[in-house]
Formats: C-alpha cells, sequence, structure tokens
C-alpha cells in the first residue's frame, strides 16, 4: 500500500506540477484582503463552517454584507484593526492549477514581510484602490516586485463599483501605471479592473464593465505561463544532504538529495562537483522509490553519480563546461530586516543555497529610495526595512549566479550570529 501511495505522489509531481505561487500587496483599504476572500470563496476552496462563522462576525460587526477579508487576516491584532501585518500564505486548486497565495503587508513598516512573501513568487497582485488611483504605496511595491525579478505582474483595479464602473477611470490608471513600469524590469504586465466585493472581474466575467475585452483575474492566474521563467539551460544542483542507509539492502548506496536550482539533469549527463572540482556522471536520478528520466526545477530528487567522489552538504553539482564561478566577494542588493543598522564591517553569517559562511561587510554603496529611485551615496548605513547595494566579503568561496538570472542561486540570507535570527536578504548583482 505504501509502494503504492508513493507511486501516486511520483506520478503527480512528474506529471502534474502546474503551481503557480503569487503574492499580493496593496494599501490600506484597497481590498486585498476581500479579494483572496473572495478567490477562496468563487473557487469554493473553504468549508461551509468557516463561511457560516465570517458571516456571523459580519452579522456582529453590524455589516450588511459578508466581510470575506475575515477568511484571510488571522491574526487578532489584523482582524481588529482591519489591515494585514504579518506574511499569510493560503492555498486552493482549480481544475487547471493549484495555487499558493503569499498575502504580503502594505505597509512601508513590513517591508520586509512583503519582501519574504515576494521572494519566490512568480506572479504579484497589486491592488489600487479605483478612487484614488496609483499612491506612493503602489508604486514602491511594483519596484521591490521589480528588484525581486518577479517575472508577472497584475495590477488589479479594485473598487470598480465605487466609481460606477467608469471606464476613463481605469484607463487613466492603465496608463499612468504603464508608464510607470516601463522604468521597471517588469517582463509581463497586465491591468485588470474588478470589483473584489460583488466578484465582477474576479473568477466571472463583470456585465458591469462590458467595455473591457481582457481576461478576469481568475483566468489569468490560470493561465500565464511560467514554465519558461525558471532557468533551464545552467545545470545548477546544491546538496542539502547525501543520503547513506547502511541497510543490508543498500549497503554501498550514496546519493545526493537536494532541490535542482536550475537546467535540466539526466543519467549520462557529465557533471562536476563543486567547490572540489571532481567530475564523474549522473547514474541515476531518484524521486521517493523510483527512478525518473529527469530532473529540472522546482523538483526535490536524489541524484548518484557512477564514481565514489567526495560531496557534502552545501556542495554544488553543475555542467562541466557550464559552472558557476566561485568567489568570495559579493556585490548584492540587501533588504535589511531588523532594528540594529548593517554597518561596515559588521560580521555575519551568510547563508547561500545549502552552504553556511561567514561574511564581513566591506562597504555600503547607496541605499535605495523605494518611492522615487534615488540612490543615496551618502548613506553609511541601512535601517529597518531599508534597501541598498552591499558589498560583502566571505570566508569561503561561494557559487552564485546573478540573481537576474537565477533566482534560487542568486540569493542569500545574512543571519546575527549571536542571535540566529534572520537580519537581512540578499540579490546578487553578479
Amino acid at each position: 500500500m505504501a509502494t503504492e501511495n508513493a507511486a501516486d505522489v511520483v506520478e503527480n509531481v512528474t506529471t502534474n506540477m502546474d503551481l503557480l505561487r503569487f503574492a499580493t500587496a496593496g494599501s490600506v483599504d484597497d481590498g486585498k484582503s476581500t479579494l483572496i476572500g473572495r478567490l477562496l470563496l468563487d473557487s469554493k476552496s473553504i468549508f461551509e463552517d468557516q463561511l457560516e462563522a465570517v458571516e456571523a462576525t459580519s452579522k456582529g460587526k453590524g455589516y450588511d454584507y459578508t466581510d470575506l477579508a475575515l477568511l484571510t487576516d488571522g491574526l487578532r491584532s489584523e482582524r481588529e484593526q482591519g489591515i494585514t501585518i504579518d506574511v499569510a500564505y493560503r492555498y486552493f486548486a482549480t481544475p487547471t492549477r493549484k495555487f499558493i497565495i503569499a498575502d504580503t503587508p502594505g505597509h512601508v513598516q513590513y517591508t520586509r514581510n512583503m519582501v519574504t512573501g515576494a521572494s519566490t513568487a512568480d506572479l504579484g497582485l497589486v491592488l489600487v484602490d479605483a478612487r484614488q488611483g496609483l499612491t506612493e504605496q503602489s508604486r514602491r511595491h511594483a519596484v521591490i516586485l521589480s528588484l525581486l525579478r518577479v517575472p508577472h505582474l497584475v495590477l488589479a483595479v479594485n473598487k470598480m463599483d465605487l466609481v460606477d464602473f467608469d471606464e476613463k477611470i481605469y484607463e487613466k490608471i492603465h496608463d499612468e501605471f504603464t508608464q510607470f513600469a516601463t522604468k521597471l524590469s517588469i517582463p509581463d504586465l497586465e491591468v485588470i479592473p474588478i470589483s473584489a466585493l460583488q466578484g465582477d472581474n474576479v473568477v466571472n466575467r463583470s456585465e458591469n464593465m462590458p467595455w473591457y475585452s481582457g481576461p478576469t483575474l481568475m483566468h489569468h492566474l490560470e493561465h500565464v505561463h511560467v514554465a519558461s521563467d525558471r532557468d533551464l539551460i545552467d545545470a545548477r544542483f546544491p546538496v542539502q544532504y547525501v543520503v547513506r542507509p547502511k541497510s543490508d539492502e543498500f549497503h554501498d548506496y550514496r546519493g545526493y538529495a537536494g532541490q535542482v536550482a536550475g537546467g535540466v539533469l539526466k543519467p549520462g549527463d557529465e557533471v562536476v562537483v563543486l567547490p572540489s572540482g571532481m567530475t564523474s556522471r549522473i547514474s541515476k536520478i531518484e524521486i521517493f522509490d523510483r527512478e525518473i528520466p529527469e530532473a529540472f526545477p522546482p523538483m526535490s530528487v536524489t541524484v548518484s553519480l557512477e564514481d565514489d567522489v567526495d560531496v557534502s552538504r552545501g556542495d554544488m553539482i553543475a555542467r562541466v563546461k557550464n559552472a558557476p564561478a566561485p568567489s568570495q566577494d559579493i556585490d548584492a542588493m540587501v533588504c535589511w530586516m531588523t532594528n540594529a543598522p548593517l554597518k561596515p564591517r559588521q560580521k555575519l553569517a551568510i547563508k547561500h543555497t545549502t552552504r553556511t559562511a561567514r561574511a564581513l561587510v566591506k562597504d555600503i554603496q547607496y541605499r535605495l529610495d523605494i518611492n522615487t529611485l534615488h540612490r543615496d551615496q551618502e548613506a553609511g548605513e541601512l535601517g529597518l526595512n531599508e534597501i541598498g547595494r552591499v558589498q560583502l566579503r566571505t570566508t569561503v568561496p561561494l557559487l552564485c549566479d546573478a540573481y537576474s538570472k537565477n533566482r534560487a542561486t542568486g540569493s542569500f540570507i545574512l543571519i546575527d550570529e549571536a542571535t540566529g535570527v534572520t537580519v537581512g536578504a540578499g540579490m546578487m548583482n553578479s
């Protein structure tokens, strides 16, 4: 029975991996939590007792409608204030695709939370209130998503019901944001007019906006193409764990487990183990108890090599003629996440893929003003929620790529060695 279950899981992973991770962002009262609640409700992803509880709470607050935001604002302080503070992950599925939502806060003091939630997103969903138009926060959210290299962005113009579904208001916001987006690195942009409260253009097409001919939000989420967003050229396999069962059945077995960060791996491929430089060939690739013909991002697999070479956690398996260059000098954009500022000469731990090392802050080149994109080259430190370009020197070489090329091997976190707390997140420039 266990074998059958494993086989079912393997079949699901290898043939039905159509998953979309998207992060939401919006200013206070843009209706972000209501929109997520609407997506969950209309996709039939909530239980009847959950809906009944939300309806009862809405009545208790004196509302004449069901406050769908209560489905997502999980913390008591969030419910009381009607805002989102922490990143909340929600899961739902349609017959077409599976979804993971990172519901991120929009306040400037929670920038670090938004960076955390959006760092693994395939798509960013930014909400604006049709009555307010683009705000400073709307632009800041777009800039952060651009810095994080989120490849797809949707601007949802919400609360169209409160402006009588006026096409001119939508067109004004559409044109203004499209012009602003030309300054950013946003490969794919879609602007959709919606009413999260009433459901217009969320799952079902709105009869109130016949002038809009584009997709509904759900249709776009179901059909946006993300398979080619990952780097399928440069093979990168950070080793997370060395598998040595040492049982009678697998006495001589040695496999290397991890998540494929880039490229496509196949049995017979000639590979190099870094940083040692030892070469071998892949003998087999396994997932659970079954061999598979190839592995690609973001699959978690076990790779076996033909030769008995020294491989440890933190090493990386790559193609012989296409391997990352080891480097101890790191140039990166860093988002600082703690109250004590980041300063030159500071010593921290750095975790990159599966390798951990120590790092010294050599220099802070500039602090980036997220609202204006101004580079303050006089800044001598980075404060909480600030982003800047930082030069680091590590104790051992890291096997990294530019973040723009590979988000998995081009990112890292900084850790306070004394407390073990994550204090920063970085995106490598080269």
